[in-house]
Formats: structure tokens, sequence, C-alpha cells
């Protein structure tokens, strides 16, 4: 779509909430007005589109949110939009509005709506990553990654004065459901003893021996931080089986849950939520379309959604040999 003919965006937010969508929403629509282009904001994701919950957003909107974590325009998951009949009416509602482009706010499932409902439709589309869990390929960090990890870590830090004063083993849950992003560097972070993710094959025994040789070096307490996805059991699960097997451990579960989700937004959040928010607008502006904003090597990309979607970003092998070693 040409310059000219980008008259009028909305911006909406969708899927699980995250530290710093309201820094990204506040760019898109101050970019917008900079560029004498008309935003409408989107209430409850696609849930909104379809039943027309649109609200006229300007400077004066957004003033005041960049410092507040969750998200002014609300959140939702859709299963309407998942029908054809669901994006018809989000289509209608489009027109309606005068609505021929969208910045869409999100992770995974957010992106594969907004890819098809461009292809069916021709609506312009630029997804912006919105995830704690920083799983989304085409970007180095999501925004609301990095307060979620200073948010686990200071979690962590607290309960280790209690296993520390008490000579305890504590299971810390971290968010994570198919990604250990959060468990590998906050447990790094921390000083975990192990670290237990989605994307390596764990094995009981090899837990017991890290105990066993933590034993033999003296520790006297332990963190193990577990990701929500940990294939090999449940958190409860890892400490029962611990408990059996090391009868005199004083063990305990904590779960930090959504608690990661929530609370104001890092400065690093706000600075990348600020540089996508623009960027979706100047991409917009430049005609790109089904593709999501990102920022590699400090750097602003464009990247197709669907590789958004279908590719995964990496675990660090490095990060994992780091925290191996400096666990001893």
């Amino acid at each position: 779509m040409s310059q000219s003919k980008l008259k009028k965006i909305g911006v909406f937010t969708s899927g699980g909430d995250a530290p710093g969508m309201n820094a990204a929403i506040r760019a898109v629509v101050r970019t917008a007005n900079y560029y004498n282009i008309e935003c409408l904001g989107i209430r409850s994701g696609y849930n909104g589109l379809i039943n027309g919950e649109v609200i006229k957003l300007g400077p004066r909107s957004v003033k005041n949110i960049i410092n507040q974590g969750g998200t002014m325009l609300k959140s939702a998951r859709s299963d309407e939009f998942r029908t054809e009949e669901g994006r018809k009416k989000a289509y209608e509602q489009c027109r309606a509005h005068g609505i021929n482009a969208l910045v869409c706010i999100g992770g995974d499932g957010t992106f594969t709506g907004a890819k098809v409902f461009s292809e069916e439709y021709g609506v312009q589309v630029i997804g912006v990553p919105g995830t704690i869990d920083n799983d989304i390929f085409g970007t180095d960090f999501t925004i609301g990654y990095d307060t979620a990890l200073n948010t686990a870590v200071e979690a962590i830090d607290k309960i280790r004065d209690t296993a520390t004063s008490h000579n305890r083993v504590f299971f810390v849950e971290v968010m994570g459901r198919d990604a250990g992003f959060i468990a590998l560097n906050s447990g790094i972070a921390s000083g975990a003893l192990d670290i237990l993710i989605p994307e390596q094959k764990d094995s009981i025994k090899d837990l017991f021996q890290v105990f066993r040789d933590a034993a033999k070096r003296g520790k006297t307490s332990s963190i193990v931080v577990v990701a929500e996805g940990e294939k090999m059991a449940t958190t409860y699960e890892l400490a029962e089986q611990t408990k059996k097997e090391f009868p005199d451990f004083d063990i305990r579960v904590a779960i930090l849950g959504h608690i990661q989700r929530g609370g104001t937004p890092s400065c690093a959040d706000r600075v990348l939520a600020s540089r996508l928010g623009y960027g979706a607008v100047e991409g917009l502006r430049k005609g790109l379309t089904n593709v999501m904003a990102g920022i590699q090597a400090n750097q602003l990309v464009f990247t197709p959604i669907e590789d958004a979607i279908k590719k995964h970003n990496e675990i660090n092998q490095d990060l994992l040999k780091i925290a191996e070693i400096l666990a001893l």
C-alpha cells in the first residue's frame, strides 16, 4: 500500500499480556500521528475487531502509559476469529471504520490470525512481538521478556535467603510452556544448582547426580529452576521423586506463575517496545505486509510472519555450558 492510501490504521493486543505492550501502543499511536495517519485502538484483540469495539486514539490518549504493565486495550484469545465467519465479520468492521492496515501486538497465535486474515482479505498487517517467553523467530528479544526475567530473578533471590537459612532445596517453577529462555537466564543470574528446560533431554538420574555432586562439595542448600514446560515431570513430581531418593532433604516447591507477566516494564522493554511500535508504522508506510517488526543486532528488521510462526529462537548452547560450569 502506498503512503497516500494509508489513512487509518488499527492497533490491538492479543494473547497473553506482556509488560511493555502499553509502550508499544503508545509508539504506534504517536508515530501514526506524526505522519498524519489516523489511529484506532481495537479493544480485546480479535474479539474486539469482530464486535467493532473501536476507539479513536491520539497522542493524549496514550499519555502516562509507558510505565504501566498489562495493556490498556485489553487482551483476549478469540475462538470466533479462527472461523471464516468470524474473520468475515472482522473484515466488515474494518471496512465500516475505514481501517486499511493493522498493527498486531502479540505472539504466535496473534501472528497466525493476522497472516490468514491478510491473505483472505488483503488487509495490510504488521506484527509486533509481545510475549514474555522470547520464543519468536526474527527478533533477539520480545516485549516483556526482560521484565519477566527481572521479576523471576528477584523472586529467586528472595527464595535463596530462605533456602540458605534453613538448608533447604527449592524447586522454583518459572514460565515457559514451550521455551526455556526465562528458566535458563534466570537460573544463571540467580546461581541455580540445576536448570531444567523443555529444549534439553533431562533425566531424573542426572538430577540426582547433580545433588550428590553438590553434597560432596559441601553445598547445604540448593535452587533448581524448572521451566513450566519441562517434559520429564511436573515440578511437584520432581520434588516428590527427589524426596524419595534423598529423605533427609528439606524440599519446598515455589511456583512463580503469573507474577512474571505483570509489573512495571523495565527500561529495556520500554525502549524495545518504542522501537518496534515506531518500526511497525514505518513498515506500513513502506507498503510492507505480512511481516513482523523485530530487532536483530540492534537494528530494526522485518521478518515474514510465516517464518516468525514456523521457526523458533534457539537456546544458546554456550549458556547451557556456562550454567553447568558456574553451578559448581
